[in-house]
């Protein structure tokens, strides 16, 4: 059984989905169109941060914001059509039924993914119905590893931010969940090595992160 004073706050891209190597191609394909080759050092700095964070770091401060934003929604609609309907195939293995078995805990999704993307993904998938609170990238001032985004999802399920339990894959995504005073568990899509996680996982299927979860008490 889980304390059910805790909540579970979900990072999207590479928690509830291995999109990354979506997104990797999506960049490197969108980028060509301005001559724009996309190294490995640049698809590194891209996780787990905000789209005009990122455009700006491939193309410079000289775009306008409109033409940031502009840039920004492009690559994500080429994005979405590259995933097209294989959303279920890069689901994280368990994250479905972990979803499900905990359904009774209020469940946010805070991520800095543009808002196209979350509801693509929870439509298609059909998740949505798991989550009190969705908080996208643009809903805050600042974006991860900023903790704005994950203080705004608790309190909107209305749970102390220290009686959370953020599931993240990215060292920005740990850092706000850190900063905001979360309890946070790595999920190793990303990164093999998150070292300020309080568990580390490589899926929702092994039975650690549940025996793990039950020890754990609201404050």
């Amino acid at each position: 059984m889980i304390d059910p004073g805790l909540a579970f706050i979900f990072d999207m891209d590479g928690v509830i989905v291995d999109s990354n190597p979506v997104h990797r191609e999506a960049w490197a394909a969108y980028n060509r169109r301005f001559g724009l080759e996309t190294t490995e050092a640049m698809q590194e700095r891209m996780y787990g941060r905000r789209n005009d964070d990122i455009v700006r770091d491939f193309y410079g401060d000289g775009l306008s914001p409109e033409e940031v934003a502009a840039r920004g929604a492009d690559k994500e609609e080429l994005y979405r059509q590259m995933l097209g309907d294989r959303i279920d195939e890069i689901l994280v293995p368990g994250v479905r039924q972990f979803l499900e078995r905990y359904r009774q805990v209020s469940m946010g999704l805070a991520s800095n993914a543009e808002r196209e993307n979350i509801d693509f993904l929870l439509d298609r998938a059909g998740l949505r119905g798991y989550f009190r609170a969705v908080v996208d990238g643009h809903q805050v001032r600042h974006p991860k590893p900023d903790p704005e985004i994950y203080l705004r999802t608790a309190k909107i399920l209305n749970i102390a931010p220290v009686n959370c339990i953020v599931f993240e894959d990215s060292y920005s995504g740990v850092q706000a969940a850190r900063a905001a005073g979360m309890r946070v568990v790595g999920v190793s899509t990303t990164y093999e090595d998150l070292p300020v996680s309080t568990i580390t996982i490589d899926n929702f299927l092994g039975g650690d992160l549940s025996i793990w979860l039950s020890q754990e008490r609201a404050i």
